[in-house]
């Protein structure tokens, strides 16, 4: 049995993410992708791969970061937001043990991209789930591929901290970053905090290349009112960061929605081209 007194000593909170989750010793927290290891916080997942592919840039998706080449995309498990229409939920929502995962260390994982050069690849891609909750997994590999002359590009939602986001910013080439609406209220419902992202995009922007995506969802963040100021904001950062607008397809906990209308998609992204230089439609 525990000494409480010690479980009370050892409990850290979290400084990953917005939550800072307060774990005690061997807890693991929200995201199930980190955990409390001797008074500190520790990835779990740090080289446990479960995904990894060579795709298209454009799959990514980016538009305007070396269009034409290929790149190898990564991931591990664990998220520490909730969205309902998760295309990937069963590494996402996963933790320790629940999934296949392949070992592998940031060394190898970088020469596995440079022998893809051959292949068009110009990096590694770190996506699929959350890969900033198991950031030094990320920060490590990308200093190994940046050795090989290679490039970073980071998939993610943009809810870690800046603390954290610092750590990353002399690695990372390029971020996709998910900015899922423009409320609060929304961002509550997915389990995110918007502030956190809106920090974090801004950041990123001043230090890498960035293109964001919202992915517009039938009566929840489909507004014309809603994606003009989410354009006008975006266009406060940079108006040359290119904006995806993609297609909801149902998914997890919303296979009730009908796919999100493709006239609809035109309208909102004629809205968002009033303020951005490019405007992306995907999914479609």
């Amino acid at each position: 049995m525990k000494d409480s007194r010690w479980c009370a000593i050892t409990s850290i909170n979290c400084p990953v993410c917005f939550r800072h989750c307060r774990l005690a010793e061997g807890e693991t927290g929200f995201c199930r992708a980190r955990l409390n290891a001797g008074g500190r916080s520790v990835s779990a997942s740090y080289g446990k791969i479960t995904s990894a592919a060579l795709d298209p840039v454009e799959k990514k998706p980016f538009v305007n970061f070396y269009p034409g080449s290929f790149i190898l995309s990564v991931g591990t498990f664990g998220c520490n937001m909730d969205c309902l229409f998760c295309q990937n939920y069963e590494i996402a929502g996963a933790g320790a043990g629940e999934v296949p995962t392949r070992g592998i260390s940031p060394a190898e994982l970088a020469a596995l991209a440079a022998e893809l050069r051959e292949r068009g690849s110009i990096g590694v891609a770190y996506t699929y789930n959350e890969p900033l909750i198991g950031w030094e997994f990320v920060r490590d590999s990308a200093a190994e591929v940046k050795k090989r002359g290679m490039k970073n590009a980071a998939v993610t939602n943009g809810s870690v901290t800046q603390e954290i986001l610092r750590e990353l910013l002399p690695y990372i080439d390029a971020y996709n970053i998910d900015l899922k609406g423009f409320t609060r209220e929304y961002y509550r419902k997915l389990g995110g905090d918007l502030d956190t992202v809106k920090g974090f995009i801004k950041t990123a922007a001043a230090h890498a290349h960035v293109e964001l995506t919202t992915l517009i969802v039938p009566g929840e963040n489909d507004g014309a009112d809603e994606m003009a100021a989410l354009a006008a904001w975006v266009a406060s950062v940079d108006r040359k960061i290119p904006l995806h607008i993609t297609r909801f397809f149902p998914r997890r906990l919303m296979k009730d929605r009908e796919a999100t209308d493709t006239g609809l998609l035109r309208r909102l992204a004629e809205a968002a081209k009033k303020e951005l230089e490019t405007v992306v439609l995907g999914n479609i």
